[in-house]
C-alpha cells in the first residue's frame, strides 16, 4: 500500500481528528496513470466505461485512494453514523414469486412508477438496458432499468464545502444515498412479489450500471457542465439508485427543456470550483464529446471536503423554484429565433 504523505492534526481536534489536505489527497493519486488517461480523455474511439473510483479498490487503479477518502469521512461521527452497516437502506430482499403477474408493459409502467413515488422515490424513469451503460468486466442480464431519483434538500446541501466542525452537506448526501437505497429495495419487492427478477444498484458504490447516462435516456434530466445531471424540477440537487429487471415494461424518452444549452453560456459551476476542474467546454471521452470534469483535480479537493458538493449547489438550476422559470425563459428565446 503507497504511503498516504503528510497529514497534520487539527489543533481544534485534540481528540485524534488528522485533517488531510489536497495535497496529501493528491500524493496518493497513482504514478502510472491519471484519472484522464483511465477515462480515455481526447480519446475518439467509442468504448464502454471501465471500472472506476467508486468500484471494488482492487478492481481500479484508485483504490488507494478511495480508501482514504473513506479513512478521512470515517473520521466524522456524524458522517460514519449515515453510511454504517446500521444505516436504515430498506428491507431484504424476498423470494421471487414462482408465476409473474400478467399486465401490459404499459400497465406495468404505470403501476411501478406509482408504487416507486409512494414509497420514497422523487423521480421515476424507464429505459432498455444498453451495453454502453455497463461497466467493462462486468454484465445486467435482464432488459429494462428503472431509474430513480431521490431530491435532496437545497438549503442543507448549500452548506457545501463541508469540515469537520460542519458536515451538513456531507450528511445530507449520505442520507439521501441511503432513502434513494430505500426506495429502489421497496420497488424490488414489489417487482419480486409480482413474479420478475429484480437487481438493485443503490449507491454510492458502484457495481455494473454507469447510472448518468441510462438516467438521462430513461428522461431524469440532461448532463450538465459540471458532469452531474441536471433535473427540470430539482437542478442537480438530487441523487440516483437503478433497478434491473425482466418485467415486461415501456421505455420513457430522454427529456430534453435547455440545460446543456444554458450550460454552453453559463460559468457558475467553472468559477465556483476551487480546484478549477470544470471544464468550460465539452470535452471528447470515449468517442463522445460531452461535458466532462477533471478527475485529478476534483478528488483531492473532494476528499478534503469530504464530498464538495460546491458545484451542483451553485447550480442555477438547483436553487429551489429557478428551474421552471429557466424552462420557461429558455423555451421564449428558442421561440424568438425560430420565428
Amino acid at each position: 500500500m503507497k504511503k498516504s504523505g503528510t497529514a497534520k492534526c487539527d489543533p481544534q481536534h485534540p481528540d485524534g481528528y488528522v485533517h488531510r489536505t489536497s495535497e496529501t489527497f493528491r500524493e496518493i493519486l497513482p504514478a502510472a496513470i491519471s484519472g484522464k488517461e483511465f477515462c480515455r480523455y481526447g480519446d475518439p474511439q467509442e468504448s464502454r466505461p471501465k471500472p472506476f473510483f467508486w468500484h471494488p479498490a482492487d478492481e481500479q487503479p484508485f483504490g488507494d485512494l478511495q480508501q482514504a477518502v473513506i479513512n478521512h469521512q470515517r473520521q466524522c461521527p456524524e458522517i460514519a453514523a449515515t453510511y454504517s452497516r446500521h444505516a436504515d437502506r430498506g428491507p431484504r430482499p424476498i423470494e421471487k414469486a414462482p408465476e409473474p403477474q400478467r399486465n401490459t408493459p404499459s400497465e406495468w409502467s404505470a403501476l411501478v412508477k406509482e408504487f416507486a413515488l409512494s414509497n420514497q422515490a422523487d423521480l421515476v424513469g424507464i429505459t432498455p438496458t444498453r451495453l454502453e451503460y455497463v461497466y467493462e468486466g462486468y454484465e445486467i442480464p435482464y432488459p429494462n432499468l428503472i431509474m430513480i431519483g431521490v431530491a435532496m434538500d437545497h438549503a442543507t446541501l448549500a452548506t457545501a464545502p463541508s469540515t469537520i466542525d460542519d458536515t451538513r452537506s456531507a450528511v445530507e448526501v449520505a442520507q439521501k444515498y441511503n432513502k434513494a437505497a430505500r426506495a429502489v429495495r421497496y420497488l424490488s419487492n414489489y417487482i419480486l412479489a409480482a413474479g420478475y427478477h429484480a437487481k438493485t444498484f443503490p449507491g454510492p458504490m458502484a457495481t455494473a450500471l454507469n447510472m448518468i447516462p441510462a438516467a438521462i435516456q430513461a428522461g431524469l434530466g440532461e448532463l450538465g457542465k459540471h458532469g452531474s445531471m441536471i433535473n427540470r424540477q430539482f437542478g442537480s440537487s438530487f441523487r440516483l439508485s437503478a433497478i434491473a429487471t425482466d418485467m415486461p415494461l415501456d421505455p420513457d424518452q430522454p427529456d430534453i427543456f435547455g440545460a446543456d444549452d444554458f450550460c454552453m453560456n453559463c460559468q457558475v459551476c467553472t468559477k465556483a470550483c476551487p480546484p478549477n476542474a470544470i471544464f468550460p467546454e465539452k470535452q471528447t471521452v470515449r468517442g463522445t464529446k460531452k461535458w466532462y470534469v477533471d478527475f485529478d483535480q476534483c478528488i483531492p479537493y473532494f476528499g478534503e471536503t469530504f464530498a464538495c458538493g460546491i458545484c451542483i449547489a451553485e447550480c442555477p438550476w438547483s436553487r429551489p423554484g429557478v428551474a421552471p422559470r429557466l424552462i420557461d425563459k429558455l423555451a421564449r428565446r428558442k421561440s424568438r429565433l425560430e420565428s
